[in-house]
């Protein structure tokens, strides 16, 4: 079982994701039509797992093996997720994982998607971050916590942000954990 390890914002997280769209948009030569960090990484101030959420919008998503033959299959691997219609790689940096790299169509759709709400809303209301934080914190430190039940259990908070983000928009409201 791996541990759940939140820390505090690090300032060099919005330079590994910069980092890391440059090699994206090298690798996918024009198939990425927008690359943007998401997740808590992307919420100045905001605790977090040190790991960054990458958001891959392309074209026209291909087959997953014309992804696999992108990627360097030392430092990415397939994570299979049950869901449709995106694929999700995990990169390693020396052995740990460091990078989430969630490839999806992009659509008209594709910033209005719960991810980019959340993120935009929690960068507009710091003390939401902080109570994010403590949330996350307490949810981490339970024994024995698989890491999706860390994810369920930031589910009120999360639906309720998402919830708020979207009424503000004039969006209808969804369940944020379909897709």
């Amino acid at each position: 079982m791996q541990e759940i390890k939140i820390v505090n914002y690090n300032e060099n997280w919005s330079e590994a994701f910069e980092t890391e769209k440059n090699n994206i948009f090298a690798l996918f030569e024009g198939e990425a039509a927008a690359v943007e960090h998401v997740g808590s990484t992307s919420i100045p101030g905001q605790a977090a797992k040190p790991i960054i959420d990458i958001f891959v919008g392309v074209n026209s998503l291909q087959p997953l093996a014309f992804y696999e033959s992108k990627f360097d299959s030392d430092c990415y691997r397939y994570v299979p997720t049950g869901m449709n219609g995106r694929y999700l790689f995990a990169k390693y940096t020396d052995g740990t994982w460091t990078h989430n790299i969630h490839i999806l169509p992009f659509d008209d759709g594709f910033y209005a998607r719960n991810e980019f709400l959340l993120r935009d809303y929690l960068r507009e209301h710091p003390d939401l971050v902080r109570e994010y934080g403590e949330m996350k914190r307490r949810s981490a430190q339970y024994d024995g916590m698989t890491m999706e039940q860390y994810t369920r259990s930031k589910t009120e908070f999360i639906q309720a942000v998402v919830d708020a983000a979207r009424t503000e928009k004039g969006l209808p409201l969804q369940n944020v954990w379909e897709d």
